[in-house]
């Protein structure tokens, strides 16, 4: 079931074009990740979403409803770049607010707490709370009424590397349990192994919109071999092989996508002289470059 649906959308203010066309959608659990640079219009997308922003033109439908009617507002969670909570109530105390606000238990409320990692923390007070302690109030408040859709801005911003991986477990809870998640992060590292689907906006329009793997294909960028040689070897070694010396014992080759098997056969056809092989496709922030930065300028 389509969750969201964004259709030939275009966002304009005067003659200022911060989204122009974008047709986007996302499918019932669902994982896609908005890559773009500030000002690309991934904001203003999701704030279209939200209701918050009305479109310019073209249409925007989430679970079939207009954006900012009182079912699609039911429907998705929200976590904004920057959050901002009172600093006089405890972490307890806001969760239970928002969830007044939601109509949800406070019992739901407490368990997300948990969940999130705060349970040491929820009688203090939000004010004595680090960045990434308030970043996951944050993730608590979108996940409150378990969303069908949920917007996660910068969702990592001020998280360390054992929160970040909590944070994309409770992502891969979400959608194996239907809820189609749009998140927007500047970490492209983190993204690749964690995401169905990788969109890419620059100065308001969708320059990609595909599978990694597909998005690997259509770019054709080359995918690096590296093969660790036996001691006095990596001369003929890369003689052989054509490539590229480098730290004194290995060799590097660069390789389209069909020519991978060929060239993997012939290294391993050259037996003992080759300790180790490296094969390592364009990375996350390499497609983004190329498509972002490339494409616009026609090459």
């Amino acid at each position: 079931m389509t969750v969201l649906d964004i259709t030939n959308v275009s966002k304009s203010y005067g003659d200022l074009h911060t989204v122009c066309e974008v047709s986007l959608n996302l499918a019932e659990g669902e994982r896609v990740a908005l890559l773009g640079h500030n000002g690309a219009g991934k904001t203003t997308l999701m704030r279209m979403v939200l209701g918050l922003t009305p479109v310019t033109s073209g249409q925007i439908r989430v679970l079939g409803m207009p954006p900012g009617s009182r079912k699609a507002r039911a429907a998705v969670g929200f976590l904004p770049e920057s959050v901002a909570f009172h600093g006089a109530l405890t972490g307890r105390e806001q969760l239970h607010h928002f969830a007044r606000l939601k109509g949800v238990k406070r019992r739901e409320a407490d368990d997300l707490l948990e969940r999130v990692g705060l349970t040491h923390a929820v009688n203090r007070k939000i004010r004595t709370y680090s960045k990434g302690m308030r970043q996951r109030v944050g993730l608590a408040q979108a996940l409150l009424g378990q969303p069908r859709l949920a917007l996660l801005d910068e969702p990592t911003s001020g998280l360390d590397p054992i929160s970040r991986h909590e944070f994309y477990d409770i992502v891969d809870d979400l959608a194996k349990g239907g809820t189609a998640v749009l998140l927007s992060s500047h970490a492209l590292t983190e993204l690749e192994s964690r995401t169905d689907r990788i969109a890419i906006m620059a100065k308001g329009r969708l320059l990609a919109n595909d599978s990694l793997g597909a998005l690997r294909q259509a770019a054709r960028l080359p995918i690096k071999v590296d093969v660790r040689a036996t001691p006095d070897t990596a001369d003929d070694l890369a003689a052989r092989l054509g490539g590229t010396r480098i730290n004194g014992a290995s060799v590097s080759i660069e390789v389209q996508q069909e020519d991978k098997l060929s060239l993997l056969g012939r290294i391993t056809g050259l037996g003992d002289v080759v300790q180790d092989i490296d094969v390592t496709p364009a990375s996350l922030e390499e497609l983004y470059r190329y498509y972002s930065v490339a494409q616009q300028e026609g090459k």
